[in-house]
């Protein structure tokens, strides 16, 4: 079988593709692969297991927000996605106030913190699920008190993990990432989804409806 000609016929009959989150973040990250979707909020319980790592968190999380969906979208591909934050071997909270912030901010200045980000994709026509696990290293700069200040001011990011918004001005605060896919940070690894794609027999990008 000629597999172009296989894709061709795959890429005509793409299932209606679910978002499994409303943040608005992920939903500017999969508009970047130009596939219609919809979105839906997973209500489940995000308490971590005391025995569990945050890689094991992320996957676990990702796979029971899929599952919510699994009867709902009975011949779609669902999307799900769960990340943690973590430094110092320990996962970061939200500040919530701006002392907190302040010292969240100090203590990463001249370190590194690292996101693990889970994916999970459901395809309730095949009954087939993939999952995949990004690592992301952030190395903060040398912050100064007043660098902090100015920062906490101007984006307000006391409901943010970390105390920063890596999609905004966060960026300014980093002097290198270490990433297969910056994309990832955000909070959608963006080039293993492709490759899930691509697996499920779907190359993307596809040809634009006419």
């Amino acid at each position: 079988m000629d597999i172009n000609q296989n894709n061709e016929t795959k890429l005509q009959t793409l299932p209606q593709v679910v978002l499994g989150s409303t943040s608005p973040f992920r939903k500017q990250l999969l508009d970047k692969l130009h596939i219609p979707f919809i979105q839906d909020a997973p209500e489940i319980d995000e308490t971590p297991l005391k025995t569990e790592t945050p890689k094991e968190m992320v996957l676990r999380l990702a796979h029971e927000k899929a599952k919510v969906f699994k009867d709902k979208y009975p011949q779609h591909i669902i999307i799900s996605s769960d990340q943690c934050a973590v430094f110092n071997n320990q996962p970061i909270g939200k500040p919530h106030t701006v002392e907190n912030a302040i010292q969240q901010l100090t203590s990463f200045s001249n370190h590194q913190i690292t996101f693990f980000t889970g994916l999970v994709v459901s395809n309730t026509q095949t009954g087939k699920t993939y999952e995949y696990l990004d690592t992301t290293i952030v190395h903060f700069r040398d912050l100064s008190k007043e660098v902090i200040r100015n920062y906490i001011e101007i984006e307000q990011p006391l409901k943010c993990a970390g105390s920063f918004k890596s999609e905004g001005l966060g960026v300014a605060l980093f002097k290198q990432i270490d990433s297969r896919d910056p994309n990832a940070l955000i909070g959608l690894p963006l080039m293993a989804l492709t490759d899930i794609f691509y697996e499920m027999g779907f190359a993307l990008p596809q040809k634009p409806n006419q």
